[in-house]
Protein backbone atom coordinates (compact mmCIF):
# COMPACT_ATOMS: atom_id res chain seq x y z
CA UNK A 1 0.00 0.00 0.00
CA UNK A 2 1.15 3.53 -0.48
CA UNK A 3 0.37 6.92 0.82
CA UNK A 4 0.39 10.70 -0.49
CA UNK A 5 -0.40 13.36 2.00
CA UNK A 6 -1.08 16.50 0.67
CA UNK A 7 -2.78 19.65 1.83
CA UNK A 8 0.14 21.51 3.81
CA UNK A 9 1.07 25.38 3.96
CA UNK A 10 1.25 28.08 5.59
CA UNK A 11 -1.28 29.51 7.68
CA UNK A 12 -2.02 32.70 10.11
CA UNK A 13 -2.89 31.38 13.89
CA UNK A 14 -6.78 30.54 14.36
CA UNK A 15 -6.85 29.77 11.04
CA UNK A 16 -7.70 26.33 8.93
CA UNK A 17 -6.33 23.72 7.18
CA UNK A 18 -7.03 20.16 5.77
CA UNK A 19 -4.69 17.25 4.82
CA UNK A 20 -5.71 14.48 3.14
CA UNK A 21 -3.85 11.39 2.88
CA UNK A 22 -4.70 8.94 -0.53
CA UNK A 23 -4.54 5.52 -0.50
CA UNK A 24 -3.43 3.29 -3.00
CA UNK A 25 -3.34 -0.29 -3.25
CA UNK A 26 -5.82 -1.39 -0.54
CA UNK A 27 -9.04 0.16 0.18
CA UNK A 28 -8.54 2.29 3.05
CA UNK A 29 -11.61 0.23 5.35
CA UNK A 30 -8.93 -2.26 5.68
CA UNK A 31 -6.56 -0.11 7.60
CA UNK A 32 -6.37 1.57 10.71
CA UNK A 33 -5.40 5.14 9.68
CA UNK A 34 -3.35 7.52 11.84
CA UNK A 35 -1.85 11.39 11.49
CA UNK A 36 1.29 11.98 13.15
CA UNK A 37 3.27 14.99 13.29
CA UNK A 38 7.03 15.90 13.86
CA UNK A 39 8.04 19.30 14.72
CA UNK A 40 11.80 20.36 14.46
CA UNK A 41 14.02 18.58 16.97
CA UNK A 42 10.75 17.01 18.37
CA UNK A 43 9.97 13.23 18.33
CA UNK A 44 7.17 12.28 15.84
CA UNK A 45 3.78 12.12 17.91
CA UNK A 46 0.30 10.79 17.19
CA UNK A 47 -2.55 13.21 16.28
CA UNK A 48 -4.79 11.02 15.55
CA UNK A 49 -6.64 7.89 14.38
CA UNK A 50 -9.58 6.71 12.78
CA UNK A 51 -10.29 2.49 13.09
CA UNK A 52 -12.00 0.21 11.22
CA UNK A 53 -15.80 0.82 12.47
CA UNK A 54 -15.01 4.48 12.04
CA UNK A 55 -14.11 5.51 15.49
CA UNK A 56 -12.06 7.96 15.69
CA UNK A 57 -9.13 8.93 18.24
CA UNK A 58 -7.38 12.21 19.03
CA UNK A 59 -4.18 13.57 20.93
CA UNK A 60 -5.24 15.71 23.72
CA UNK A 61 -3.36 18.60 22.32
CA UNK A 62 -6.15 18.60 19.38
CA UNK A 63 -9.01 17.42 20.87
CA UNK A 64 -12.09 19.70 19.97
CA UNK A 65 -9.59 20.99 16.96
CA UNK A 66 -8.97 18.53 14.51
CA UNK A 67 -11.15 15.79 12.91
CA UNK A 68 -10.21 12.62 11.12
CA UNK A 69 -12.52 11.25 8.38
CA UNK A 70 -12.54 8.95 5.73
CA UNK A 71 -14.00 8.69 2.52
CA UNK A 72 -14.66 5.47 0.81
CA UNK A 73 -15.50 6.66 -2.60
CA UNK A 74 -12.20 8.31 -2.84
CA UNK A 75 -9.86 6.43 -0.62
CA UNK A 76 -8.93 9.06 0.95
CA UNK A 77 -8.22 10.43 4.55
CA UNK A 78 -8.90 13.95 5.99
CA UNK A 79 -7.86 15.62 8.74
CA UNK A 80 -9.38 18.95 8.76
CA UNK A 81 -7.99 21.88 11.45
CA UNK A 82 -9.45 24.21 12.95
CA UNK A 83 -8.25 27.26 15.09
CA UNK A 84 -4.54 26.20 14.29
CA UNK A 85 -2.32 27.46 16.32
CA UNK A 86 1.77 28.05 16.18
CA UNK A 87 2.56 25.08 18.35
CA UNK A 88 0.71 22.70 15.61
CA UNK A 89 3.59 23.47 13.08
CA UNK A 90 5.21 20.53 12.15
CA UNK A 91 5.63 18.10 9.53
CA UNK A 92 2.48 15.93 9.32
CA UNK A 93 2.59 11.92 8.38
CA UNK A 94 -0.41 9.77 7.80
CA UNK A 95 -0.11 5.97 8.21
CA UNK A 96 -1.94 2.85 8.14
CA UNK A 97 -2.18 -0.18 10.18
CA UNK A 98 -3.26 -3.35 8.62
CA UNK A 99 -3.45 -5.31 11.85
CA UNK A 100 -6.79 -3.52 12.80
CA UNK A 101 -5.88 -2.66 16.55
CA UNK A 102 -4.61 1.29 15.91
CA UNK A 103 -2.17 2.44 18.38
CA UNK A 104 -1.19 6.07 19.38
CA UNK A 105 2.07 4.54 19.10
CA UNK A 106 3.85 4.96 15.85
CA UNK A 107 5.81 1.55 15.68
CA UNK A 108 2.07 -0.08 15.23
CA UNK A 109 2.18 1.52 12.02
CA UNK A 110 4.06 -0.04 9.00
CA UNK A 111 2.92 2.15 6.16
CA UNK A 112 3.53 6.10 5.86
CA UNK A 113 3.17 9.03 3.50
CA UNK A 114 5.97 10.91 2.55
CA UNK A 115 4.55 14.28 4.69
CA UNK A 116 3.07 17.63 4.42
CA UNK A 117 4.42 21.00 5.87
CA UNK A 118 2.13 22.84 8.12
CA UNK A 119 3.17 25.87 9.88
CA UNK A 120 1.08 28.50 11.89
CA UNK A 121 2.49 32.09 12.07
CA UNK A 122 1.31 34.39 15.28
Amino acid sequence: VQLQASGGGLVQAGGSLRLSCAVFGRTVRNYVMGWFRQAPGKERVFVAAINLSGNTFYADSVKGRFTISRDMAKNTVYLEMTNLKPEDTAVYYCAADPTGYGSSWSGQYPYWGQGTQVTVSS
